[in-house]
């Protein structure tokens, strides 16, 4: 009877726990792990089926998992600072573990893993490119002249520039996109919003972040670049509009120039065919005293 009990009791703690899973999304991230003698796994497509099916047996068990995306040579680097052995279960296990607070990770809602991959993929590269830019704006420093710290005068425009084109949007869901051309590649950042009741708009913070840091990295060196925001509404046509980056501040794309941008292959550079129901406009009047106002420095 009590060995009953304790099974029960068991079953019920384990849905208590929330664990992480650290998943080898692509083949060569799983061939350089099958260097370790204790990785066993042999076959990536083998590997993905058997951790589709653990996520589900722990869903059905009630229980949260979180996917996290696990890097190689992050592993080793962190075997090597931790002073553990990279060949031990124990240590893929404790890298997982820092994962679950640091790395990307999604959680797991029963979606298939041909869904979750890419998704993961996704916030990996969101996260790395906020890192980036972040870093990238702290070593500018200060204004020689007046000594204000650009990167944080920068990030201040870059929030108010973002606050207004929100407010001047109207209603609808916003999609926007920015892009900063920076070495050795063009940094992106994407920001959706969602038209609440009553006029309100709600956005992921996260994503906020991360699109205000892009932006502000952008004004701040002077770096080309451009924002194209979609309104999407209800039984209307979509709004398509945006800006290029000039000086400290945004120049209005005319709709010509939007639909170019628009209907332009950003991998070939091919034309390809407008979508209906989407009118490309002048954007909004942001309120600025003249392109470029509100100096960074």
């Amino acid at each position: 009877m009590a060995h009953t009990q304790h099974q029960t009791m068991r079953r019920v703690l384990r849905r208590e726990i929330a664990g992480t899973i650290g998943l080898l999304t692509d083949e060569q991230d799983f061939t350089a792990m099958r260097r370790y003698r204790t990785f066993t796994f042999d076959d990536h497509t083998a590997y993905l089926k058997q951790v589709e099916a653990l996520l589900r047996t722990l869903a059905a068990q009630g229980g949260h998992t979180t996917v996290a995306l696990f890097d190689p040579e992050e592993y080793a680097e962190f075997c090597a600072d931790s002073g553990l052995e990279p060949d031990a279960a124990s240590s893929r296990t404790r890298f997982t573990a820092e994962l679950a607070t640091t790395g990307p990770t999604l959680p797991y809602e029963g979606q298939p893993l041909a869904e979750l991959v890419p998704d993961l993929v996704d916030e990996a590269i969101r996260q790395a490119t906020w890192q980036y830019a972040t870093t990238l704006l702290a070593r500018i420093g200060n204004c020689a002249s007046c000594g204000e710290d650009i990167g944080r005068a920068a990030f201040a425009r870059a929030s108010h520039l973002l606050t207004r084109i929100l407010e001047t949007a109207g209603p609808g869901a916003c999609h926007l996109v920015c892009s900063v051309s920076a070495s050795p590649e063009t940094l992106v950042a994407v920001l959706r919003t969602a038209d609440e009741s009553e006029g309100t708009t709600r956005l992921d913070e996260t994503e906020a972040l991360e699109f205000t840091t892009v932006l502000a990295l952008g004004l701040a060196t002077g770096s080309a670049g451009g924002l194209v925001l979609r309104v999407t509404t209800p039984d209307t046509s979509d709004r398509v509009y945006g800006w290029r980056l000039r000086g400290d501040g945004l120049e209005p794309l005319t709709a010509g120039e939007v639909f170019d941008a628009y209907c332009t292959d950003v991998e070939s550079g091919d034309l390809v065919s407008p979508e209906s129901g989407v009118d490309y406009c002048f954007p909004p009047d942001l309120g600025e005293q003249g392109q470029g106002a509100g100096h960074i420095h």
